[in-house]
């Protein structure tokens, strides 16, 4: 009997470890997971699945992290590894990483420096006393020759978006193109640096003016932006663009009816053609001046005793835009300036176009027909604010004119994403750049990218509403809960074993 016993023991072993083999090569041939995240940070995006399939040479990724970093921001790290474990696998071993401590040694900090890679400082609490310490959260992407920096990946951020970006741009051969309309008084290039760089990732960047040799947009370029005209546009050129869209480009326009000069004090109506052109298009905007509760301040000089003193005062004909429509064109942004923005109306001419107003005014907004004597001191009244909700942004898609699939933006304003030239340049805060190149990727790549610009890892904290005796009960509940499942389980498992030993032990075996 016992020599039967020992049999049927090294029959299961043998059948057990042969399971375990078989399971282990199934799983390396076919890999999968499932992803009950709700943020899906252990899932990649068509996009990604895409760069990835179309790599023909091998990647290096160089993670540089510190160690021994505070809970929060060491996540960090292990979030970044998880997203190359995925990569690698995927990509079927194209993606090769490695992590270095910069913080090991002054030869690797050097190095990290080298790549572009800078420390940040954070503080960190050892013996119930606070100190700042030296913090690597960057990675190079080098493909062949070429590399790319990620200098910092912020807690919580879009870490998809800035990895798969940085592979794109080292695997591109031919990025795809853009122009920039000018000779209407448009800003030129280096008036707009900051977008530039942005659009630089994923596009090249090119100027176009119509000549008299020149009476076509080249179809080679995915988009065509019109920002800030200021001269008349000719008809016939309209028209040009008009065939631009039919052969499947796309359009987005960043257009001022109105001029506000903070120098004189004066806003004067501005007309160049393209409004009457928009009207064809189903949306109207306004020759009127937004004014918004909601705003930006401008610094005034004021004489106090024997001093003069810059005083910031508010100024509701720069409207601060805070209600965005859920759309790849707006996900993430929270807050963008339009200086001397005007309302678009939406008349639609074709029940085949759809009309998305992207982002509208505060609840206490209006508007001041043109022209207009900007009054630093004047006293507002709610009386002024009596129109809310004004929208500024729509995204246009569907048949317009004769190409069934058409996409155009609008934009009530033409200034958000300049920075000017010379003394007169200014830095723009990263939304209103973000905005226009948001716009730029929906209306350009087809890839999906636009999607993972603002997909980060999110936090679910308990709600710091609630009340503490709720709180110390969802405290306790977490600790003691996994406690009283495994207790739980060892009794079931207890008693299992008890009954079997027992009923073995009832068997006659003469």
């Amino acid at each position: 009997m016992a020599m039967l016993t020992r049999r049927k023991l090294q029959i299961s072993i043998l059948l057990v470890i042969g399971i375990l083999i078989l399971v282990n090569v199934l799983s390396d041939r076919l890999f999968f997971r499932l992803d009950f995240t709700a943020d899906q940070r252990y899932s990649l995006s068509k996009a990604t699945e895409n760069i990835l399939e179309s790599l023909s040479d091998p990647v290096t990724v160089t993670a540089y992290f510190s160690e021994d970093l505070p809970p929060d921001v060491a996540r960090v790290r292990q979030d970044f590894k998880d997203l190359l474990i995925e990569y690698s696998t995927y990509s079927g071993g194209q993606i090769v990483y490695e992590f270095i401590n910069p913080n090991e040694s002054q030869e690797e900090e050097m190095k990290a420096a080298q790549a572009g890679i800078q420390p940040i400082m954070i503080n960190v609490r050892e013996r119930d006393q606070m100190k700042q310490q030296r913090a690597y959260l960057g990675a190079v992407i080098q493909l062949g020759e070429q590399k790319e920096a990620i200098p910092f990946l912020q807690p919580g951020a879009a870490m998809e978006y800035a990895l798969s970006t940085a592979i794109k741009k080292l695997a591109v051969k031919d990025k795809p193109k853009v122009a920039i309309l000018q000779g209407h008084g448009e800003p030129s290039l280096a008036a707009l640096s900051q977008l530039r760089t942005s659009l630089s990732v994923l596009y090249q960047v090119d100027q176009f003016e119509f000549n008299d040799s020149v009476k076509s947009i080249p179809t080679d370029y995915k988009t065509l932006l019109v920002i800030a005209p200021k001269d008349s546009v000719p008809p016939i050129q309209l028209s040009y663009i008009d065939d631009f869209i039919n052969s499947g480009g796309r359009v987005l326009v960043a257009l001022n009816t109105v001029d506000g000069n903070l120098s004189n004090a004066q806003g004067s109506a501005l007309s160049t053609g393209f409004a009457e052109w928009l009207k064809g298009k189903g949306l109207d905007i306004e020759q009127s001046f937004i004014v918004d509760a909601n705003c930006a301040n401008v610094s005034v000089r004021q004489q106090q005793g024997p001093f003069v003193m810059n005083t910031p005062v508010s100024f509701p004909y720069l409207p601060i835009i805070n209600a965005f429509t859920e759309h790849p064109i707006t996900e993430g942004l929270e807050a963008v300036i339009l200086p001397f923005a005007s309302p678009i109306n939406i008349s639609p001419k074709d029940t085949s176009i759809t009309y998305i107003p992207l982002a509208t005014t505060s609840e206490r907004s209006g508007i001041q027909p043109a022209p207009v004597y900007f009054d630093i001191s004047k006293e507002w009244r709610p009386s002024d604010f009596n129109m809310p909700s004004l929208t500024v942004a729509v995204a246009l898609e569907g048949k317009i004119d004769n190409n069934p699939d058409a996409k155009m933006v609008v934009f009530g304003d033409g200034d958000f994403a300049v920075n000017g030239e010379g003394q007169q340049a200014q830095q723009l805060q990263p939304d209103n750049v973000s905005m226009m190149t948001n716009a730029v990727d929906w209306l350009s790549d087809d890839t999906g990218l636009i999607e993972l610009r603002t997909k980060g890892i999110s936090a679910r904290p308990i709600d710091p509403n609630l009340e503490d005796g709720t709180k110390t009960f969802l405290k306790y509940f977490n600790f003691i809960l996994p406690l009283l499942l495994i207790m739980i389980y060892g009794i079931f498992r207890f008693q299992l074993r008890k009954k079997l030993r027992n009923k073995l032990m009832s068997v006659d075996y003469e």
